[in-house]
């Protein structure tokens, strides 16, 4: 890998979404937005906001950089953009994290405005630091990038990459614990949410909502989600080839 070569990825990228207002606009304000809607739906019990809205401000970074990013890559491979810079000298793991910094930067903004808003505008009540709210939704966000371009590599179109998510995200979304606490599943089910990174996004939020200091379990939550999403950032790369069949 070379520092340069995954840069100048990055600000090629960048560069690209800087003329697409549309997905800046997506990317930043409808986090917030949903957030906001929540907060009125649970205006009579703000208890409940405080710990469905923790939840959401790890999971909304995770879906929505996921569907920005699939689809974002596959128009680079389906175009032929993505295979004519392989026959540069460019490794694979710099175009990979040159991607995955690109995305990141939008995943930053993203996380840090919804986290503000939730906290300062929306009074969300969490006794830990909103420092360890934010680096959970920031892993999230970059498992979610992670997860596209991934799933780029077998999507055809982009109706086919969107369909990606019911198969990818909705099984996580069910079973990581906001609508049920995970250990009332039936043992099938929460033997299968103890492998999904979600559920542990999730823990760490909750973490965060109920305690001050920086607890082993959250410590855990955050190596995992870490773990997966470099994890599935080596499996894009593998998905990368140099030369169409």
């Amino acid at each position: 890998m070379s520092l340069t070569r995954t840069l100048a990825t990055t600000r090629r990228v960048l560069a690209q979404l800087r003329h697409d207002p549309r997905t800046i606009a997506m990317l930043l304000l409808l986090p917030v937005l949903l957030l906001v809607l929540l907060y009125y739906v649970f205006d009579s019990d703000p208890g409940a906001f405080d710990f469905i809205g923790s939840s959401l401000l790890g999971i909304f970074p995770m879906i929505t950089m996921f569907l920005v990013t699939s689809i974002a890559t596959l128009r680079e491979r389906t175009s032929g953009t993505l295979e004519r810079l392989m026959v540069m000298p460019l490794g694979k793991g710099d175009l990979i994290v040159g991607y995955a910094l690109a995305f990141s930067v939008f995943a930053v903004l993203q996380a840090t405005l919804a986290t503000g808003v939730a906290l300062w505008l929306l009074d969300l009540d969490i006794a830990g630091s909103p420092w360890l709210l934010l680096v959970v939704a920031l892993l999230n966000a970059l498992l979610g990038t992670a997860l596209g371009l991934f799933v780029s590599a077998f999507a055809a179109s982009e109706f086919q990459a969107v369909q990606f998510m019911p198969a990818l995200i909705f099984p996580q979304l069910l079973l990581c614990g906001l609508f049920a606490p995970r250990d009332s599943m039936q043992p099938v089910l929460e033997y299968a949410s103890n492998v999904l990174p979600m559920s542990y996004s999730v823990d760490g939020m909750n973490e965060v909502l109920r305690s001050a200091d920086v607890t082993g379990d959250y410590v855990r939550d955050v190596v995992v989600v870490s773990g997966v999403a470099l994890g599935v950032l080596a499996l894009g790369a593998a998905t990368l080839r140099r030369r169409t069949a």
